[in-house]
Order: C-alpha cells, then structure tokens, then sequence
C-alpha cells in the first residue's frame, strides 16, 4: 500500500512539473501550425544572418555610424507609414495568397542584395533602398501572419501558440547573429543575402500547404469596392476610391481599439513597458556609473534579460494554460518595471545580473499573454488591421523607450533614468488595470472561426 501510494504521488508531482514545461501540443495537433512554426523559423534565422550582412556591408563601404543607422531607419519607416493601410488590405483580401506574395517580395529582394554583392560597386544608398523596399513587404507580410493561429488551433490552444511563436523568435535573435558574423567572414554579405533569400522558401511551402483565408464571411470590408459609392465606374474612380475604402477600413480599425478595451488595453500595456522603461539605451552608462565600465559587465546585461526570456519561454506552461491571460499581462508587465527600477538600485553587478534575468522572465510573459489577448478578443475580419497596430506598436515602442531613457540620462543620471521609467511603467499599468475593469473579468471572446483543414490546395 505504501508503495502504490508514493508512485501515485510521484506521479502527480511529475505531472505537475510537466504542466510548468512549454506546451507542446499545438505541434503535437496540427500539422499546419507544424510547418509553419518550423517556416518561420528557419526564415526568421535568415533575417537575422541578413542583418548583420547588411550592417557589415554598409560600415566597410562608408565607415560612418550615419549610414549604418540609416539601415535601422530603412526597416521602421515602411512599417509605420504602410503598416495601418497593410492591415487594411489584408483584412479584405485572401490572407494566405497576400502573405505568398509578400514573403516572395522579400526574397526577391535578398536575392538582389546578394547579386549586388557578388557583382560589387554598388551605392550604399542602393543597398539601404533595397532594405527599404524588404521592409514594405514586411508591412504586409507581417499582419497578414498573424492571421493565421486562429484558424489554425483551438482557441485553448492559442497562449500555448504564441508562446512556441516566442521560442523562436528568441532563438532566431540569439543564433541569427552569430551565424551571420561567421558566414560573412567566410562567405562574404552576400552568402549571407544568399542565405536569406533561401530560407524563405520554409516559410513560403508551410503557407502554400494552407488553404485559401479570406476573411470571414459577412464582413463588409471583405469584398470589392462599395457599390454604393458614386464614383466607381468613373475613368479616373479607382485610385481615389480604393484610397477612400483604405482611409475607411483604417478608420474602422481604429475604431475597434477605441471601443474594445482589452485589445486597447493590451497595446497601451506594451506602449507602457517599452516606452515608459526600455533598458538598452542606458546599459553603457549605468555599467559606466555603478559597475566600472567593463566590458564583459555590458555584454552580459543583454544576455541576463535574454536568458530570463529563455526560461521563461521553457516554462510557459505555467502561465499559458491560465484562463484570463489580462491578468497575466498585468502582471509581468508590472514586474517588468518594478524589475528595472531596482536594477538602478542594484548595489552589486550580480544582483543587477539576478534582476535583469527577471526583468526578461517577465517580458516573455507579457508578450505571451498580450498576444494572446489580441488574438482572442479580436474578430477574424479585423485580425489583420489589430495585428498591423500590435506590429507598429511593437517597432515604434522601444525605440521611444530608448529615446525616452536617453533624454532622462543626460538631464540627471542613468540610474535616475532606469528608477523612474520603471516606477512610471508600473504606475501607467496600474491605471490600465484599474481603468479598464473587464481585464479582471474579461468577456467572453470572439467566436473563433472553424479551423481550416490539415490540407493543400487542390
């Protein structure tokens, strides 16, 4: 009796611990979100490889900081300026056919980045254009992607989804890099544009394998132009009505946040987190101010949030299967900052180290469960106009954050700046929390449409 009794306990504890470990079943039930997990990737890995290229390349043509800051700029401003009309569109076209056409942009253009290279005596500004034009693929790409998990796993399966999207995302942040340094040591930028424009083709056969996703049916932004419009017809009717249907749709997606207030809450808590108290900026002048400035110290202040991201990622299990993910978001969001702000306090570097692995423990998590959050309380005939706010919300965030940090520093002190912004993100949070009531109990999220079958086109 004994022994039956302690396996019987052992096995619950084990069962327990397992539910803390990354949840694996979307991967383990379909095999759609299978290959596309695996798609992107193999994909974003190339990205990254890319980057550094682009980077190395551009800095031994000029030598200038100016240029190579020029390619940082060359990928936010397609996002910010087309992002809003990109999800426009997608909400009104075939999802999965505007994301094959994209995705083929973007290899396209790593394929001329890496004949560019091979042939030689190309302008930087060419190269700094091409990065541009990737980049405005990217805008359409990118909402149009986020379309899918919906209709690819059951809605209790979404957080567990987002969280195995988050996985490699890290990943690829962490490999992509240094593989690009040792490939273009040995192969050069191009081998590494080569590289790019190859592994597209992962992301580009995982969609290919999913059927048609038009938007659900029903949706007045999901067909042609309005009939009801006077001027269709005209000679000169299409641009401005097409212009017209864009600026209405846009509008009608904003509308959406401005009436659905835990999708708005869950972008004001990311605008909160990263503008209010993003780190990057400061690490060189608080590893100058409080831990000697040594190098090894600065580099493993962004290895600290990384590895607190990793575990974090590992774990997910213990947060994902949580029914209200508002919560969850508050939460990490909170402990982000409140993480932060006693990094500025830290009196040693290994408790600095210790916090920041916190700090990017909880992002994981805030990330997870916003997206969660988005993907579950927003309807299918708006995912691609709510995914294209989250993506230029996500770009535009840190970088202000790092503006933000900046400016504070200079006026008073890196620690000043680090104290502040964390307390303000706490605070701001707390009043999202405490200003929108349904986070604590949210209501019951949009219908889900049926997932689409396991199957290719014919």
């Amino acid at each position: 009796m004994r022994r039956t009794t302690a396996g019987a306990a052992a096995r619950a504890r084990s069962a327990r611990a397992g539910r803390l470990l990354i949840d694996l079943a979307p991967l383990r039930g379909s095999a759609a979100f299978r290959r596309l997990w695996v798609g992107g990737a193999v994909s974003g890995l190339g990205g990254q490889m890319a980057l550094v290229a682009v980077v190395f390349q551009v800095w031994e043509d000029t030598r200038s900081t100016v240029w190579t800051g020029a390619v940082g700029l060359a990928q936010a401003v397609p996002l910010l300026v087309l992002g809003l009309f990109a999800g426009a569109l997608v909400d009104r076209s075939d999802r999965r056919a505007l994301y094959l056409l994209a995705t083929s942009g973007q290899a396209g253009c790593a394929l001329l980045l890496a004949l560019q290279a091979a042939l030689g005596r190309f302008p930087t500004a060419g190269v700094v254009a091409l990065v541009t034009v990737q980049s405005a693929f990217v805008a359409f790409a990118g909402p149009a992607a986020r379309t899918f998990l919906p209709r690819l796993l059951p809605a209790e399966q979404v957080a567990a989804g987002v969280a195995l999207q988050h996985v490699t995302f890290q990943g690829t942040m962490l490999l992509g890099p240094a593989l690009g340094g040792l490939l273009v040591a040995g192969a050069g930028p191009g081998g590494c544009y080569l590289a790019d424009a190859l592994s597209f083709a992962a992301a580009l056969y995982a969609v290919f394998r999913l059927p048609r996703m038009r938007p659900t049916a029903g949706d007045p932004t999901a067909g042609g132009p309005s009939t009801g419009d006077p001027t269709v017809g005209g000679p000169t009717a299409g641009v401005p009505t097409a212009l017209r249907s864009g600026l209405r749709e846009v509008r009608d997606g904003l509308a959406f946040l401005g009436r659905t207030p835990v999708v708005r809450a869950a972008l004001l808590t990311d605008l909160a987190a990263t503008v209010l108290s993003m780190p990057v900026s400061l690490f060189p002048l608080v590893n100058a101010e409080r831990f000697h400035g040594g190098p090894r110290t600065l580099g493993l202040f962004l290895t600290a949030i990384a590895t607190g991201g990793a575990v974090a990622s590992l774990l997910s299990g213990a947060f994902t299967r949580r029914a209200n993910q508002s919560l969850v978001m508050l939460s990490a969001a909170a402990t982000w900052g409140l993480a932060l702000a006693l990094f500025g306090l830290a009196p040693g570097p290994w408790t600095g180290l210790a916090l920041l692995v916190l700090a990017g423990a909880a992002d994981t998590v805030s990330v997870v469960a916003r997206g969660t959050v988005v993907q579950r309380h927003t309807p299918d005939r708006l995912l691609g106009r709510v995914g294209a706010a989250e993506q230029i919300v996500g770009q535009a965030g840190p970088n202000l954050g790092n503006l933000r940090g900046g400016l504070v520093a200079a006026a008073t002190s890196g620690a000043t700046a680090l104290v502040s912004g964390g307390l303000l993100c706490v605070l701001a949070v707390a009043l999202i929390g405490a200003g929108t009531p349904t986070l604590r109990r949210p209501p019951a999220p949009a219908p889900a449409p049926t997932p689409a079958p396991d199957l290719p086109l014919d």
